[in-house]
């Protein structure tokens, strides 16, 4: 989705706004002890150092977490119904979970007048079930049987089973009520850098964290940018900094946006490289959604991608000492589309970007988007051509985002004529980066218990990890996304795992939700990258 004209207002809550990355003004969950935390064992990443594990980590006796002591003896062994008991929502069953990943949280909606509960956690190496009682709907794995479980089963089938009763005083008004049962898996991979993301509530700002935090940080807000949007951004190759669609006007639209350069390292600072005739380039307004690649950031060569007039995509040397000389357009032959929302490959040599015959507001919104590629070609540009497979007329494909390695491509989809702007139509999928068949991602899906369908909860902007791993024949990689699933509507963040085996069969998983994100802001167009966060 996108922003229209006055969305970048400072002092408007644009909740709608959460496809792409606008300029409007998104908590850690609080339920159960999964609320943000402090001190060593809360948002440190896991430890470097081996953790020796003897198998029997999962304590013997249960552990009671709310609600009577002999909960063990009222839902006794595995007896009651066989269904009718709570939905698992977090972790979603079949998901696939970094190594690095924060600690796992169990979370379920329970069944009606359900008010005790039995979290039961089989992993085959360890030799106790974990199981936990608790009179509350969400759980959280100490972070030293989480460290350890990811090195004793890494790799293996983890079966997560919930049941719910009632409690009526001192006894059980019903049998125990088995509901969600399945498997999930910590994957031989970790998932690298830092996220950060914008949120238009508390006022407009950039929040991220490292993966493994439990904590979210503020990155960067209107006032140190000087501006009064910071949204539609990315990272620089380097980490170091975001770039940013912005706008010093009170009251903007689409021919107001500029691009800024800001550090993310809580001092908002420019780039020393950054010319006052680079600023001023990036300073025209018309331009909008910058992009950059590995291969073209490094002294005498520093390239921004943009949109320019909502029509052209353009280059811009942030170094540039002249006016003239240092900005192009990138020439698209046999391409005649209006375009948006480039995406530069990181080998430098290919840019993906939207193309349309129909008008761009803010040099993102549009409709009837195919996916095209046309190779940089030292600015120069060439034949444009259409990526098979994205670009069929029955649908509109839009935000494509290569992987780190170039040879996949995320991209959003929705039926052909659709605006792209907050569409709960649109879904996410994965393309080989030269073409081939869509794969429409698991992760669009909710748990089916949840009565929630895709299309219906906007699931959009896919962005990349910067890290792939391979262990094995098999390659990981992993997404961040944004949907509108959780309770209320509010744009949430959510990441999945892609992998590829050795015949190149690609395999999507359900997502895992970002649980120490802000539950109650709007958190949005999220970046993964090697983002320099320092964290106080």
């Amino acid at each position: 989705m996108m922003f229209t004209r006055r969305a970048c207002s400072t002092g408007l809550v644009v909740f709608a706004l959460w496809g792409l990355g606008a300029c409007g003004p998104s908590s850690v969950l609080g339920h159960g002890d999964g609320g943000p935390q402090s001190g060593s064992d809360a948002g440190d990443p896991l430890p470097d150092a081996p953790v020796v594990s003897t198998g029997s980590d999962f304590p013997a006796d249960p552990i009671i977490d709310g609600g009577p002591a002999n909960a063990g003896d009222l839902f006794g062994g595995g007896g009651g119904s066989a269904t009718g008991g709570p939905c698992l929502i977090e972790p979603e069953l079949g998901a696939l979970i970094p190594k690095n990943w924060v600690r796992m949280r169990v979370r379920f909606a329970p069944m009606p007048g359900q008010n005790l509960f039995e979290i039961r956690i089989h992993a085959p190496h360890q030799t106790h079930d974990l199981v936990v009682y608790t009179d509350k709907t969400t759980w959280t794995m100490p972070k030293d049987l989480w460290t350890r479980l990811t090195i004793t089963d890494m790799d293996d089938a983890i079966t997560i089973s919930v049941r719910g009763a009632k409690l009526n005083g001192s006894t059980l008004s019903s049998p125990p009520a088995l509901g969600s049962t399945g498997t999930v898996r910590i994957a031989p991979a970790a998932a690298g850098g830092a996220i950060v993301y914008w949120t238009p509530s508390n006022g407009s700002k950039l929040k991220g964290f490292k993966i493994g935090e439990e904590t979210v940080h503020d990155i960067l807000t209107p006032g140190q940018a000087k501006s009064n949007c910071v949204g539609c951004h990315t990272s620089t190759p380097d980490g170091l900094f975001a770039g940013f669609t912005g706008t010093n006007n009170a009251d903007p639209d689409d021919d107001t946006m500029s691009v800024g350069l800001r550090a993310v390292d809580g001092t908002a600072a420019e780039p020393s490289f950054l010319t006052s005739t680079g600023k001023a380039l990036l300073g025209r307004t018309m331009q909008m959604a910058p992009a950059f690649s590995p291969a073209h950031w490094k002294d005498g060569d520093r390239i921004a991608l943009s949109t320019w007039n909502n029509i052209d995509i353009i280059w811009t040397d942030v170094a540039a000492s002249s006016m003239t000389s240092g900005w192009g357009t990138i020439a698209r032959s046999g391409d005649p589309g209006n375009a948006a929302t480039p995406n530069f490959s990181h080998d430098g040599t290919k840019i993906a970007y939207c193309s349309t015959s129909q008008p761009v507001v803010s040099g993102v919104q549009t409709s009837g988007c195919d996916l095209w590629t046309v190779p940089y070609n030292n600015k120069a540009g060439g034949t444009a051509s259409k990526l098979a497979g994205a670009s069929n007329a029955t649908y509109g494909e839009f935000y494509p985002a290569f992987s780190p390695d170039d040879k996949l491509i995320a991209f959003s989809r929705l039926p052909a004529g659709e605006d792209t702007y907050n569409n709960a139509k649109t879904e996410s999928f994965v393309i080989p980066a030269g073409g081939g068949t869509a794969q429409r991602l698991m992760a669009n899906d909710p748990p089916a218990c949840t009565n929630q369908k895709s299309p219906g909860i906007t699931n959009s902007w896919p962005k990349w990890s910067p890290t792939v791993s391979t262990s094995g024949d098999t390659t990981y990689y992993w997404m961040t996304f944004s949907s509108t699933r959780a309770a209320g509507g509010l744009p949430q963040l959510y990441v999945t795992a892609v992998t590829v085996d050795k015949s190149g069969t690609i395999t999507t998983y359900p997502s895992l939700y970002l649980w120490n994100q802000p539950d109650v802001e709007g958190n949005h167009t999220p970046a993964w990258d090697e983002f320099q966060i320092v964290v106080n």
